[in-house]
């Protein structure tokens, strides 16, 4: 399975209105995209966790978003849907990192797949 990993802030100035055409542009692009298999959404959360203090303050949020393989991800990276969602990520983010990662379970990583 692939994941394409979406680390991002919102500009500080967003409008509602953006707000919504950002949202509605990601449901559009999950819902059209047949390669889709998974999606989460979360925000970052602060904790007290010794990490957290030298982190950057760059993300607010993150996006998974799940893939059989690497041709479902550039099936969903090439559908005019994604351009769209593309569009808006640009006009919406002062911040992003995006990052696609082959993922498995701890038994991939005790085999040696990982790591």
């Amino acid at each position: 399975m692939l994941t394409h990993l979406v680390l991002m802030k919102p500009r500080p100035d967003l409008s509602a209105a953006d707000r919504a055409a950002l949202v509605d542009a990601f449901e559009r692009a999950v819902r059209e995209i047949p390669t889709v298999r998974n999606v989460r959404i979360g925000r970052r959360i602060v904790h007290g966790a010794g990490y957290e203090a030298v982190a950057p303050d760059l993300v607010e949020y993150v996006a998974a978003i799940d893939f059989d393989d690497v041709g479902g991800l550039q099936a969903y990276l090439r559908h005019p849907a994604h351009d769209d969602l593309g569009a808006r990520f640009g006009q919406a983010l002062s911040s992003a990192m995006v990052f696609d990662f082959e993922v498995g379970g701890i038994e991939d990583l005790r085999a040696g797949r990982f790591f």
